[in-house]
């Protein structure tokens, strides 16, 4: 039973059959499908918003290829130290926007701290020694499963709005945290300042597909140059657009997200209680990052069950439920959790 990754799930049916579907016949390429216009029509009736939206194949591709056209190769982008694109993507913001640098700031949560980014963002303007802070990217839901609230985006937008920054949202898991505040996905992105957003499929039932999103539609042509520079237009892109219709067809994406949140909020009622476990961090969605016993992390190992324990130290391992995640596996866990516990 495994507690890794929402990544070690299949895909959600319905998008399985859509690409089946998709695969029949013939049609034009590189986006020039009917697909590809529905999914970016689609995409804009749920943000409320006429956007430019293009179609990746991952989320490292998204967020790399964003941060590209938001800042210059002598730029600098401000992101919390836990953030994907600072600990997780192998340099890829760097390479693609030919040299830009990351800036990690601290915060409680994987959240940026808005003193922090307003220290820095300020820092070095003008000076041609130093980088230039171009950009600001924020993680929804944080690599430690807290959720930004309405009024957390609006703070850091601000400072950004202030200090020239284009605002950046990794929405790798953009649809737990929708099903969390149970707010518009216009809220919580444009409305509150965000420029350019990656909009993630593929942890919540999608097989290959990633969208990227322009609220600021001044810098997607660039864009459709750095995507195709950078491997990411397909020819076959109705193959990527169908899982995105899909997945967006009938609340499909938030119906799979809301099982997630719930089998990861199961998880922790069941956990929080027992001895010897803390919960350091509020995650209110479906990644939980619980302090265990080593004895405790070692049995559940020893009982088949799979999760990461080796990246945050000091006991804290990573629990992630999906939108398949069994409730009979969760409540599996849990009794083991009790029994050696008890």
């Amino acid at each position: 039973m495994n507690f890794a990754s929402d990544n070690t799930t299949g895909a959600s049916p319905e998008i399985i059959d859509a690409i089946v579907a998709a695969n029949d016949g013939q049609t034009m390429p590189y986006g020039n499908d009917d697909y590809t216009v529905r999914v970016a029509d689609r995409i804009r009736d749920i943000f409320e918003t006429d956007a430019e939206v293009f179609m990746v194949a991952t989320g490292s591709a998204a967020n790399a290829l964003a941060l590209s056209t938001m800042t210059a190769s002598y730029g600098a982008v401000l992101c919390h130290w836990l953030s994907h694109i600072y600990e997780d993507e192998c340099g890829a913001p760097e390479f693609f926007s030919g040299g830009a640098k990351l800036i990690p700031l601290e915060g409680e949560g994987a959240k940026i701290n808005p003193e922090q980014l307003e220290k820095y963002a300020g820092r070095g303007v003008g000076d041609v020694h130093m980088v230039q802070p171009m950009a600001a990217s924020v993680t929804q839901i944080s690599e430690m499963g807290t959720v930004y609230s309405v009024d957390e985006v609006q703070a850091i937008s601000e400072i950004c709005k202030n200090r020239k920054l284009k605002l950046h949202m990794d929405g790798a898991r953009f649809a737990n945290g929708l099903v969390q505040l149970d707010c518009s996905p216009a809220d919580i992105t444009w409305k509150s300042g965000v420029d350019v957003m990656s909009f993630g499929a593929s942890k919540n039932g999608a097989l290959t597909s990633e969208a990227v999103i322009f609220f600021d539609k001044s810098m997607a042509r660039e864009f459709e140059f750095r995507r195709k520079r950078g491997g990411h237009l397909f020819s076959k892109m109705r193959l990527l657009s169908c899982q995105m219709d899909a997945y967006l067809k009938d609340d499909l994406w938030l119906r799979n997200a809301r099982h997630a949140n719930a089998m990861g909020q199961r998880l922790k009622q069941g956990l929080i209680n027992l001895p010897g476990v803390e919960f350091p961090t509020t995650n209110d969605a479906n990644m939980l990052f619980p302090h265990l016993s080593q004895n405790l992390i070692d049995a559940l190992h020893a009982d088949g069950f799979q999760f990461y324990d080796d990246r945050w130290g000091d006991g804290i391992v990573r629990l992630v439920t999906a939108f398949n995640t069994p409730q009979s596996h969760v409540d599996a866990f849990i009794e083991a959790a009790r029994k050696h516990t008890g």
